[in-house]
């Protein structure tokens, strides 16, 4: 008998298929869709660090307190008081874990490790049962070095563990210069899960009037290949979980992923293009191909193809490349 049961973070989801932070996420009825249509987890859509700083200066301001924040500062005011998106966030949440019966795990896109790490207490309180930093760093600022702007990744992680002790994912991008000693450092860190690679706004530009607009906001079943490679790369060589992401457009994407040893698998831009009812489609052509190779549960394939247990590691490298461009 089939059993799409999935261990991730410590969290046990009914199947590996979670939906990632987006605008499918941001409302009840939506997260409460998504929960009918099969997802195993969702990710709700993510809260900026902008947001929380400026509600943090709001509350401060309306109790004439300095401007500054500190830690110790969250016992004197409530942030709930502050009708916007924050107090709104935590509602959602709390909400959520009324109506749901499966994993909900909130978000926060960061991109410093500085007054925002109280809040994640809030968070917590709320009932989400594990948290999901989103940090992406362009390094396109000349007045920082790469070590500089690595070293706020292992920052955000060791302030929110501090705070909290529900499961932390970290979800990054692939723009590092040694990718494979970056994730391996993360994974040893007290992080619970890496989820490989965030989708970053990609400009393009309006020759007509100008005007810098946005492109490929959603990802295609060719951009699978990214985090396929990382995944079979790093698995069994990491200290957490991994997440797969981007590119998850059918069963037989998501089956690729846990060859390649991931634990979960996040799903969105499927999701837009054809609607909520896509999850149940993926999870059935999983079943059926899991019927066919005679296997009753992803644990049983897991890793199965990994770059550690593969009979060619060089499959995944350069000698692939040679080979495809020489036509040999």
């Amino acid at each position: 008998m089939i059993d799409l049961t999935t261990k991730y973070m410590g969290l046990t989801l009914r199947n590996p298929i979670i939906v990632g932070s987006s605008g499918l996420s941001e409302t009840l009825d939506g997260l409460k869709d998504l929960e009918k249509h099969g997802a195993g987890a969702v990710v709700l859509k993510s809260l900026f660090e902008e947001e929380i700083i400026l509600e943090m200066q709001q509350a401060a301001a309306q109790m004439n307190a300095p401007g500054n924040i500190y830690p110790e500062m969250n016992d004197f005011f409530d942030l709930d008081t502050v009708e916007d998106s924050v107090s709104k966030y935590l509602r959602l949440i709390e909400d959520a874990k009324k109506e749901l019966s499966i994993p909900v795990i909130a978000s926060v896109n960061c991109v410093s490790s500085h007054e925002w790490p109280v809040f994640a207490k809030r968070i917590e309180k709320a009932g989400a049962d594990a948290l999901e930093l989103n940090v992406f760093l362009l390094p396109s600022d000349f007045e920082h070095t790469s070590e500089e702007n690595e070293k706020v990744y292992f920052e955000v992680i060791d302030k929110v563990k501090k705070e909290i002790s529900i499961p932390v994912s970290l979800k990054i991008s692939y723009f590092f210069s040694n990718l494979g000693s970056m994730i391996k450092r993360l994974s040893e860190t007290n992080v619970d899960a890496l989820v490989m690679f965030n989708r970053s706004y990609n400009p393009d530009f309006n020759i007509d009037n100008f005007s810098i607009t946005s492109t490929n906001v959603l990802s295609t079943p060719g951009s699978l290949s990214t985090s396929l490679r990382w995944i079979a790369i790093m698995s069994q060589r990491v200290s957490c979980d991994l997440a797969a992401s981007t590119g998850v457009h059918s069963g037989r994407a998501v089956i690729k992923q846990i060859l390649a040893g991931a634990q979960a698998v996040q799903v969105v831009s499927a999701l837009y293009r054809h609607g909520n009812h896509k999850l149940s489609a993926i999870l059935d052509e999983m079943v059926e191909w899991m019927k066919e190779k005679g296997y009753d549960s992803p644990d049983e394939f897991r890793g199965r193809m990994s770059q550690a247990r593969s009979g060619n590691p060089a499959a995944y490298e350069r000698v692939q490349f040679m080979k495809y461009f020489s036509g040999k």
